[in-house]
């Protein structure tokens, strides 16, 4: 990936507003804009547009919409925004954080009442940090469904999208204003085409092992469960172009993926009732705390290995899921009439196992928090037949990016906005802070959605 300064810049083919990548936040950047008139396209580096999204499960929380109000969910900005911060303990951006939450709702409004995109409120469980119900979900519950409506979304409005399409080279003018790119198609044969608006729209870093390495160190040797394509393009074009970057040791882990089979386990299962234990059957962290921050307390375990334990009543409501749906069919999900029947099916200590679930039934009938700070709900004590899945912990992508503001607009390290450059996704800074503990379920796709539709309305504008 590289910058090439130029005095002027000529292309055989030129288009008004030119997205580079083809996941959520660059289809709805692409959408938006082709709704306000301009020609667009899409540049997507996958035969198939996927990204981030695909491998997500497609929740994306938004406050006061009206599947909220039509259960009887009071939320608002205000609140989500609350929840935000107090999720990144205040080390984010606080303007950044109010004005997405803003603009969530109609993100939200804007991906059904335009494009067709199936949402439904999630009411069956709250993921942590979120203090009311405002998970909004495609049926199955996957990032593929999303994906699969925003590309037929695409495909309706006729937009182009250029696949196996892979930007190299951002060509600027001494004004900072970026006039074109180069792109590499099949084969290495390589093309020019000039723009008068940039939305970067290809992700974070997660999959650049020395990136991760250099910016954070503790999760680098993790399982990487995000698109190969996260490179971190967008923070090297801006990097090379003198843009402000923020909170780059931030990302979102993941302590529940199954193992070796590869598959999301819902941490919905661990909100409701269940429990993780290693290897000697034991019990390591509080669940509550969030899934992101649980990835690395699990690497930490023997082995990198942790075992999720559950009950029938949890059993069905992962059913609910297509991830785990398929988790089932691979044989992942085990099962026993008691404790020392699913301690031999996972392979740990069948005493320590039944010891563990006896303590927690005991802490749960007394309403008590336990040694992890983790609180119990007597009405959802776990019970015999007993269900489980071996994972592990995982990079699921970065939250660090370049610093855009609430229009989208990149900024420059003397925080002066690019005048044709817009970020949102992953390439932008997200409202997770610089740990991974900061973030709050559904960040990735908030951020991608508000400031993908942001980006699409602001490239619009220029004229």
């Amino acid at each position: 990936m590289s910058v090439e300064r130029v005095a002027s810049f000529s292309a055989p083919a030129h288009v008004h507003t030119l997205v580079i990548g083809g996941g959520a936040c660059g289809l709805t950047a692409a959408l938006t804009a082709r709704r306000m008139g301009r020609d667009v396209l899409v540049l997507e580096r996958d035969a198939v547009p996927s990204g981030s999204t695909a491998l997500s499960s497609g929740l994306i929380p938004a406050a006061g919409t009206r599947f909220q109000i039509a259960r009887g969910v009071a939320d608002g900005a205000d609140l989500l925004t609350a929840d935000i911060l107090q999720k990144a303990k205040g080390r984010t951006d606080v303007a950044m954080a109010h004005a997405v939450a803003s603009m969530s709702a109609d993100a939200i409004h804007d991906l059904v009442d335009r494009h067709g995109v199936q949402f439904e409120l999630v009411e069956s469980f709250l993921y942590p940090g979120h203090s009311v119900a405002r998970m909004h979900g495609t049926p199955n519950r996957t990032g593929q469904e999303l994906m699969a409506m925003l590309v037929a979304a695409a495909d309706n409005e006729g937009l182009d999208v250029l696949t196996n399409a892979v930007a190299t080279t951002l060509f600027v003018t001494a004004d900072h204003r970026i006039c074109g790119v180069e792109v590499r198609r099949p084969g290495g044969a390589r093309e020019r085409i000039g723009c008068r608006a940039l939305v970067l729209a290809c992700s974070g870093f997660g999959g650049n092992q020395p990136l991760v390495g250099r910016h954070i160190p503790a999760i680098a040797d993790a399982l990487y469960f995000g698109h190969a394509g996260n490179q971190g393009d967008a923070l090297r074009w801006g990097e090379a172009l003198g843009a402000a970057t923020a909170d780059l040791s931030g990302y979102q882990g993941h302590g529940s993926v199954a193992h070796p089979h590869g598959v999301l386990i819902t941490w919905a299962l661990m909100m409701e009732g269940g429990v993780q234990v290693n290897a000697a059957g034991v019990r390591f962290a509080n669940e509550h705390a969030g899934y992101s921050e649980q990835a690395e307390f699990v690497l930490s375990q023997p082995g990198g290995i942790a075992f999720n334990i559950y009950d029938e009543r949890l059993h069905q409501l992962g059913m609910e899921f297509e991830d785990y749906r398929s988790a089932v069919k691979l044989g992942a999900i085990k099962s026993g009439d008691d404790a020392q029947a699913l301690a031999y099916q996972l392979g740990v200590p069948g005493d320590a196992l039944a010891k563990t679930l006896q303590h927690v039934d005991a802490t749960a009938r007394e309403g008590a928090a336990d040694a992890f700070g983790r609180r119990f709900d007597p009405d959802k004590r776990l019970m015999p037949p007993y269900r489980g899945v071996r994972v592990t912990g995982t990079l699921f992508h970065t939250q660090g990016g370049l610093v855009v503001d609430r229009h989208a607009h990149v900024l420059r390290a003397n925080g002066e906005r690019f005048p044709n450059l817009f970020a949102g996704g992953g390439a932008a800074r997200g409202l997770s802070g610089p740990e991974a503990s900061g973030y709050l379920s559904g960040n990735g796709l908030l951020t991608a959605v508000t400031l993908g539709r942001a980006a699409g309305f602001s490239a619009s504008s220029l004229n």
